[in-house]
């Protein structure tokens, strides 16, 4: 049985539209581990590349754009914060008691934010993104082309469905989504010292 998450709802998402994200997920996350671990990372990258990652999480924060008066029929949205993304996902549909289908490989990630995650050996997908959203669409398709139109990364994810499973599709096939994670910054508490104010902000019970 699906455990209901309380969250304030629009009551608008329902099966059949489309899953959008917005933003690079684990951006965030790569870029206060690059200030916390920087002289281990040093060993692998330039100091050019590592001051380009600690500044650009902070240029790709979404853009507040009005796209809730456009007619992409958005009907629902979720922050992704602390956990990352297959947080974000677990809480929206526990939200609405509502299954969910969608790929892993469609989901924005910087290339930056890959190389640091596979040096630190962290997932991105459970990673720290703030300034990343998921969005409900009945025309997720052409939301997310007008949100790259406008300089923000964005995909049509998956779909929401009906009944209660959470099905992720991977490289090698289909599985569910397990219960969130701790968030893998957590793997380096200095790195929090960088984002006290904010990390946890998106915390949800």
């Amino acid at each position: 049985m699906m455990r209901k998450i309380e969250r304030q709802n629009t009551g608008l998402m329902a099966p059949g539209q489309d899953l959008v994200f917005t933003g690079q997920a684990g951006l965030a996350g790569a870029a206060l581990l690059t200030k916390a671990k920087r002289r281990e990372l040093s060993q692998w990258f330039s100091d050019e590349y590592l001051d380009e990652l600690e500044t650009s999480w902070e240029e790709a924060v979404w853009r507040k754009l009005n796209i809730e008066e456009t007619e992409f029929g958005i009907t629902e949205t979720e922050p992704v914060g602390e956990g990352g993304v297959l947080k974000a996902v677990w809480n929206l549909t526990g939200a609405y008691e509502t299954g969910v289908v969608f790929t892993l490989r469609k989901i924005p990630v910087s290339q930056a934010a890959i190389e640091i995650c596979e040096r630190l050996e962290v997932n991105p997908y459970r990673l720290y993104s703030e300034g990343c959203f998921l969005l409900t669409a009945e025309r997720g398709g052409q939301l997310a082309e007008f949100l790259k139109e406008n300089g923000i990364p964005a995909a049509v994810i998956g779909t929401i469905q009906s009944g209660i499973a959470r099905e992720m599709i991977v490289q090698d096939g289909r599985g569910y989504l397990e219960r969130p994670q701790p968030d893998e910054i957590l793997k380096f508490k200095e790195a929090i010292y960088y984002e006290r104010e904010n990390f946890g902000s998106n915390r949800k019970e």
